[in-house]
């Protein structure tokens, strides 16, 4: 059984998601900010200490046709270096197309922009879409 950590990657925020191997499922875990416009490697580094992945899990932004997202790409591409770097990991990219929409649709008006802050709903959002990076991966793994 392994570990995995998912990431949904943003310019100011990273959705994080944690998921096993033997069940090919994922939970959200939190979002965190950026920090001066860096990722926070800080909390980022806690919670590698805490879960121990075996590997990372990244979404990489593709438009409708198949290519790669040319704003996005490389930032996420740079994250990946960096986490390989930092903490030893293998680092492996999945299609990220439309995990945002449908993050916002699985959580409802109520989870993603009800009664809760625009900034508490928008967390709950990419943390969700980072979930669902992690099991499009898991489920490509398996047989």
């Amino acid at each position: 059984m392994a570990t995995l950590l998912g990431f949904d990657f943003g310019t100011k925020k990273i959705g994080v998601a944690v998921g096993q191997t033997v069940t090919g499922t994922a939970s959200p875990l939190t979002t965190l900010r950026h920090r001066d416009n860096r990722p926070d490697w800080t909390a980022i580094e806690a919670l590698m200490r805490e879960w121990h992945p075996e590997a990372a899990v990244l979404g990489l932004p593709h438009n409708m046709d198949d290519t790669e997202e040319e704003t996005l790409a490389e930032p996420v591409r740079r994250f990946a270096r960096q986490l390989e770097g930092r903490f030893a990991v293998p680092v492996h990219l999945v299609d990220e197309r439309l995990t945002t929409i449908a993050a916002e649709r699985a959580l409802g008006p109520t989870r993603a922009g009800g009664r809760g802050s625009r900034r508490r709903a928008g967390d709950a959002v990419d943390a969700y879409a980072a979930k669902l990076i992690l099991e499009t991966w898991l489920g490509e793994q398996r047989p």
